[in-house]
C-alpha cells in the first residue's frame, strides 16, 4: 500500500473515531413525571459541562429502561435503590449495590437526596369512615376495589408481595396508568391505589397515606444509573451528575412535581429553574413553540408510516401473488399474516425491543408486520377473483406468464390491491402513535404526555393531527386510485 493510501486510511480512521466520540449521550426516563424531570436535570447538567446530551423521555417501565441501558440503547436514566435491589437485582445486599451493578457494566451516582418510597393511599373521607389507618386495617374490608399501576401489579416488591405480607383478601384489583389512578380514586371508582411518596397529587387531593406498619417497602433513594464506560467517554457528564448528590430533598422534588403536573410547567423549564436556584447556573432552556413541535412530530410520524408502509407494499404484494398462484403456500402465508394481526399492537412493540432496541426501528418493524395482512389478502383475492376466461384468452394468444401478470392480472386486480394498501395506510397512521411508548416519537408523544399531565390541550395536540393525517392519507389514495386504476374498472365499480 502506498504512503498516500496509508495516510488516507489513517485520516478516515481518525474521522470515524472523532465521529464516534461526538455521538450524544442519551438519557432515558420512565413514564411518570418525576422520572422525566430527573432525566431533564441529568441532560441539562451534562450540557452545562460541555457534553452533547439528549433526552428520550417516557420510554416505558423499569425493565424496558434497564434492558436499554445494559444493551447500550441509552447511556443513563433515573432509578431508585429499592427498585434495583428488589426488582432488577433481587437478592443483592444493599452494601453490594455498586459491585452488582458493575457486573452489568453499570455505575451509579450517590443518592440525589430524597427517598421516593411506595405507599398505599386512600381518600381521607373513605379511610376515616371505614376506620382504616394502616395497611393491616385493609384486611377487615375484603369488599374494597383497588386500582394499582400496571407495573406495581407485576413487580417483585409490588402487589403480590404486599398481599402476601399483609394477608390481604381483596380480589377486585385493577391495573391502570399511575396518573389515571388518582382520578379514579377521586371519583370513587377505586378505594385505594399505590402512591409515590413524592407525588404532588398526595397534597393536592389531601390523600391519606396508610402506615406501612409491617415495614414492607424498603427505601427508594433516587439515583442516576449510567453505563460505566461513560467514566472514560464522558467524565465531565459523570462529574456533573455527581454534583446532584444530596441536593434534591423530598420537599424540592414534590415542589418540582407539582409545577409540572399541577401548574403545567414544561419539565425542562422546571429542571432549568432548579439548576439556576441550586447551582446558580443558567441552562439556556427555551420551550419550543407548538408549531415547531407539530412540525417535528409530523416528520417523525410520517417517517414511521412511510418506511413501514413502503416495506409492506414491497413484501406484501409479492406474497399476495404467491398466495394466489400457489394454493398450498397461500394458506400458510394468509395464516401467518393473520396470526401477526391478532397480536396486540403494544405487545408487538415490546417484542421488537430485544431484537432492535428502542426508538424508531422497532416501531417501524412492528408497523410493517401490522400492515401486511390487508395488502397480502387483497392482492390474493384480487388475483384469484379474475375470471378464468380472461386467463384462457391470454394463453390462447400465447402471452408469456409475466406479460399476462403485468398487462392483464395486475391491472384487473389493482382496485383490490389499492384498497388493501389504503386500509393498511390508515391503520398505520393510528397505530404509529403507540411508537412513542418506546421512544419513536410521532404524534403519540404529546398524547402520552397529555395523559400523564392531565392536559387536554397536549392530548389534542397529538390526536387531532393524527386524525387529520389519516384523512389526508385516505384522500391521497383515492386520488391515486383515479390515476392508477384503469377507467373502465372505475366506471364499472361506480355503476355497481
Amino acid at each position: 500500500m502506498s504512503r498516500r493510501m496509508w495516510f488516507l486510511a489513517g485520516a478516515l480512521l481518525c474521522a470515524n473515531t472523532a465521529h464516534a466520540d461526538e455521538r450524544p449521550i442519551v438519557v432515558g426516563s420512565k413514564q411518570f413525571t418525576e422520572s422525566v424531570i430527573l432525566g431533564e436535570l441529568a441532560v441539562q447538567k451534562a450540557q452545562l459541562a460541555g457534553v452533547h446530551a439528549e433526552h428520550r423521555r417516557a420510554l416505558g417501565g423499569t425493565r424496558i429502561l434497564w434492558e436499554a441501558l445494559v444493551r447500550g440503547d441509552i447511556d443513563a436514566y433515573p432509578e431508585y435503590t429499592g427498585t434495583i435491589l428488589q426488582e432488577l437485582l433481587p437478592g443483592t445486599p444493599p452494601g453490594s449495590l455498586e459491585t452488582a451493578l458493575a457486573k452489568n457494566g453499570v455505575a451509579v451516582t450517590p443518592p440525589l437526596g430524597f427517598n421516593n418510597t411506595y405507599a398505599i393511599g386512600m381518600m381521607p373521607e373513605v379511610a376515616d369512615r371505614l376506620g382504616i389507618r394502616t395497611i393491616s386495617d385493609l384486611r377487615r374490608h375484603p369488599e374494597l376495589t383497588f386500582g394499582f399501576a400496571n407495573e406495581f401489579l407485576d413487580r417483585a416488591d409490588g402487589w403480590r408481595s404486599l398481599k402476601a405480607r399483609y394477608r390481604l383478601p381483596q380480589t377486585n384489583v385493577r391495573g391502570l396508568d399511575h396518573d389515571l389512578a388518582y382520578r379514579a380514586l377521586a371519583s370513587g371508582q377505586i378505594a385505594a391505589t399505590d402512591l409515590y411518596s413524592t407525588d404532588a397529587e398526595i397534597r393536592a387531593h389531601g390523600l391519606k397515606v396508610l402506615e406501612d406498619d409491617l415495614h414492607h417497602f424498603p427505601r427508594y433513594d433516587a439515583v442516576l444509573v449510567y453505563r460505566a464506560v461513560l467514566k472514560e467517554r464522558a467524565p465531565e457528564a459523570v462529574a456533573a451528575w455527581n454534583q446532584l448528590a444530596g441536593r434534591i430533598d423530598e420537599g424540592a422534588m414534590i415542589a418540582m412535581n407539582a409545577k409540572a403536573k399541577l401548574d403545567h410547567v414544561p419539565e425542562g423549564r422546571v429542571a432549568s429553574e432548579f439548576i439556576a436556584n441550586t447551582f446558580g447556573e443558567k441552562t439556556g432552556f427555551v420551550a419550543t413553540s407548538r408549531a415547531h413541535r407539530l412540525w417535528m412530530r409530523a416528520k417523525e410520524h410520517l417517517a414511521l408510516v412511510a418506511i413501514s408502509l413502503g416495506a409492506a407494499i414491497l413484501i406484501g404484494i409479492p406474497l399476495g401473488l404467491w398466495a394466489a398462484k400457489r394454493r398450498q403456500a397461500g394458506r400458510v402465508i394468509l395464516a401467518a399474516v393473520g396470526v401477526i394481526q391478532t397480536v396486540p399492537s403494544l405487545a408487538l412493540l415490546v417484542f421488537m425491543i430485544p431484537l432492535l432496541g428502542i426508538g424508531t426501528w422497532p416501531a417501524i418493524a412492528a408497523l410493517f408486520l401490522y400492515s401486511l395482512l390487508p395488502i397480502v389478502r387483497n392482492t390474493q383475492q384480487g388475483i384469484t377473483g379474475i375470471a378464468g376466461e380472461l386467463r384462457d384468452s391470454a394463453r390462447a394468444l400465447g402471452l408469456p406468464a409475466w406479460t399476462t401478470l403485468g398487462r392483464i392480472e395486475l391491472p384487473l386486480a389493482s382496485p383490490a390491491i389499492l384498497a388493501g394498501i389504503k386500509t393498511s395506510a390508515v391503520i398505520n397512521v393510528g397505530t404509529a402513535t403507540l411508537g412513542a411508548l418506546i421512544g419513536a416519537g410521532g404524534f403519540g408523544q404529546p398524547i402520552l404526555t397529555g395523559i400523564r399531565l392531565a392536559d387536554v390541550g397536549l392530548i389534542l395536540e397529538g390526536a387531532v393531527p393524527a386524525a387529520v393525517l389519516a384523512l389526508i392519507v385516505q384522500a391521497l389514495f383515492d386520488l391515486l386510485e383515479r390515476i392508477v386504476v384503469p377507467r373502465g374498472l372505475r366506471l364499472d365499480r361506480g355503476r355497481a
